[in-house]
């Protein structure tokens, strides 16, 4: 019995020295063991790669369907039709020889390669109109233009609509979570931070604040939105740099507003003295969004409005930061009595360096959550605005605008069957995603 207790003993010891060595030569960092808590779910690995699938069709859309070639040879030049199409975008202009085609599928080229799908999302095919199925007859000249999941009333390709609607669906979630996400990182953040008695402003600073928030949207973005709106239905970079112009024009408006109110108290010799009470007002705020039904009130907004994807995009983003605040303010609340907040008011540190640099950064994985399931529920909330047929201009594709489309004719089972099956898929992998990180978030799962 003493030889099989001392052997148990040694086994002991050579398990934990072997556990040991391992912790040494792994990073025990918060997000390192957060990864590591991620990879242990396969559902959300896998979810995370079919995310990363989807994001990529997105991105490639216009080189996956599209009636232009990829590359063709035309009268001894070789042209990049699809790249060609992006500076045209940006202000570039056709070459002379290109600029004169009016139908790319009957210029004879020297050569040309296509796209995989071979039609655009607005594209119509009248030989193949009229609810054409994917397992009918269809009047094209060779399997390359086959229509793989049919064509709807007017000849459009589904599957180019699906791809387009791909680029849709997801610039949709991530804008619109985006600008959920800086609203209420924000607000969560001042009330979290500040509470109701340490922010104080100049009355100067208040009014142009007050003054500038509606100058600084509508010069950013309502004046822009045709150009937005032109921009989406072009292409994923030139939409991408136009929402970026965007935003670079309401915080220069809201940056001057402020400059200009520090001129004006440094004028006056005026020094903050209003006393906030942000948490206050931010959690007031909250309570009256969570009490009016968001759908019904981004459905108001965009039924009285002029169809615009960006204006979607928006009031989703504007109706959606409520919950990334609260978890944000439940953060900051924690965070901002811990020992290196203090140090950092200590040496001297501004409030605001002190949030930005240290407080929000600490303060972001329950946040990670909620984007991850707001992702899904902008994704639906688009889908279910373009089923009713509000919000988006006539010309885009989306996945609920392909799915109305089934309800003017029940026997196109096609059109019902592929763009539910991507909602469907689509939210159930944002969903489990936002599951894996709750799971992988939870500090009793780190050891």
């Amino acid at each position: 019995m003493s030889n099989l207790d001392n052997n148990k003993e040694e086994i002991e010891v050579t398990t934990n020295e072997t556990v040991v060595e391992q912790a040494k030569h792994e990073d025990q960092s918060y997000w390192a063991i957060v990864k590591r808590q991620f990879k242990k779910n396969r559902v959300a690995v896998w979810s995370l790669r079919f995310m990363i699938l989807i994001a990529m069709i997105a991105l490639l859309a216009d080189f996956l369907a599209n009636e232009k070639p990829l590359m063709c040879k035309y009268e001894g030049n070789t042209y990049f039709p699809v790249f060609r199409e992006y500076i045209v975008d940006f202000g570039g202009s056709w070459p002379k020889e290109l600029s004169s085609i009016v139908d790319w599928k009957t210029t004879k080229f020297d050569y040309a390669i296509w796209a995989p799908v071979p039609y655009g999302q607005s594209e119509t095919d009248f030989a193949n109109a009229n609810y054409v199925s994917p397992l009918a007859k269809q009047n094209v000249k060779s399997l390359r233009w086959w229509h793989w999941l049919g064509t709807d009333e007017i000849g459009r390709d589904v599957m180019s609509g699906m791809i387009h609607g791909t680029r849709i669906a997801m610039m949709v979630g991530v804008v619109s979570m985006s600008i959920a996400s800086l609203i209420g990182i924000f607000m969560g953040a001042m009330a979290g931070y500040f509470g109701d008695e340490k922010l104080k402003a100049s009355l100067s600073s208040i009014i142009l604040f007050i003054v500038s928030l509606p100058l600084a949207f509508f010069y950013g973005f309502q004046v822009r939105s045709y150009t937005i709106s032109d921009a989406f239905s072009n292409s994923i970079l030139s939409a991408l740099g136009q929402i970026i112009i965007g935003l670079v024009i309401f915080f220069i408006i809201i940056a001057l507003g402020q400059l200009l109110a520090k001129l004006i108290d440094k004028i006056l010799k005026a020094k903050p003295s209003i006393n906030i009470p942000i948490d206050i007002i931010v959690s007031r705020v909250i309570e009256i969004l969570l009490s009016v039904p968001s759908l019904l009130l981004i459905m108001s907004i965009v039924a009285i409005a002029k169809p615009s994807i960006m204006l979607v995009m928006v009031i989703i983003g504007a109706t959606s930061w409520t919950g990334i605040a609260r978890f944000t303010r439940g953060e900051l609340l924690r965070v901002r009595s811990l020992e290196y907040i203090e140090a950092a008011q200590s040496l001297g540190y501004s409030e605001w360096r002190t949030i930005f640099r240290h407080a929000i950064p600490n303060s972001l994985a329950p946040v990670l959550i909620a984007i991850a399931f707001g992702v899904a529920g902008a994704i639906l909330t688009e889908s279910f605005l373009s089923f009713l047929g509000i919000g988006v201009e006539a010309e885009v594709q989306t996945w609920g605008k392909l799915l109305s489309l089934a309800r003017k004719n029940f026997s196109a089972w096609w059109l019902a069957l592929a763009p539910g099956f991507a909602i469907f898929i689509t939210v159930t992998i944002y969903n489990l995603m936002g599951e894996g990180l709750t799971d992988a978030l939870d500090p009793r799962l780190k050891q």
